[in-house]
């Protein structure tokens, strides 16, 4: 005779968690709450789910893929250093890139306040404008900030891909070789890639 087991209630059940591909817009922080901005959190008010939390965090000015889940020891591993993955960015920038200061980004380069270089990086430049090209596609905040350069000054184009998250690092990083970044987008996490049908502000469900 085939002989039962009876497992303890809610043993043999696993718990169902939910992960959320989020296009971040920009303006709006990674955060709960805050008292001067609007929050990421605030656009999934709807799903009334109180255990959801960003994986990581975006500054307020970079747009692209955030990852919003319930899955904690997921959001660890997703996010701890140890793990090194891989961030992409598309990114613009005030100023040029020649090899020496392509070179230095990729080997590392030390930071504003920081004693310790940044980690070796993969950076590729997909293309150059001048500002009175790329002035119209900019947020108007940024238009603000910038419009007493030349209409004639320097823009660089290109991707970047990091594997640790230091505070607004991709911007410092590109301050340190005398560029500044007017516009950024994080596109992918390691094999999790945006879609390009989501638009800022818009979110899906996914299977990680």
């Amino acid at each position: 005779m085939q002989e039962k087991y009876h497992f303890p209630q809610g043993l043999h059940t696993c718990p169902s968690y939910h992960y959320y591909m989020f296009h971040k817009p920009y303006g709006c922080v990674t955060a709960h709450r805050d008292d001067r901005f609007p929050t990421v959190m605030e656009y999934f008010t709807e799903l009334h789910n109180d255990r959801l939390s960003p994986v990581g965090r975006l500054d307020r000015e970079t747009e692209g893929l955030l990852i919003i889940t319930d899955d904690g020891k997921w959001n660890q591993r997703m996010t701890h250093p140890a793990y090194q993955k891989q961030k992409t960015y598309e990114f613009t920038a005030l100023g040029e890139l020649d090899n020496e200061k392509l070179r230095a980004l990729q080997n590392g380069i030390l930071l504003n306040g920081s004693d310790i270089p940044t980690r070796p990086c993969q950076i590729t430049v997909t293309g150059t404008s001048v500002l009175s090209e790329i002035m119209p596609i900019l947020h108007p905040e940024v238009k603000r900030a910038i419009g007493n350069n030349r209409p004639c000054h320097p823009v660089i184009m290109g991707k970047i891909v990091i594997t640790e998250g230091r505070k607004r690092q991709i911007r410092r990083m590109m301050k340190a070789v005398r560029c500044c970044v007017v516009a950024l987008k994080r596109i992918s996490i390691d094999n999790i890639v945006l879609d390009e049908n989501l638009k800022p502000g818009e979110w899906k469900e996914f299977s990680p």
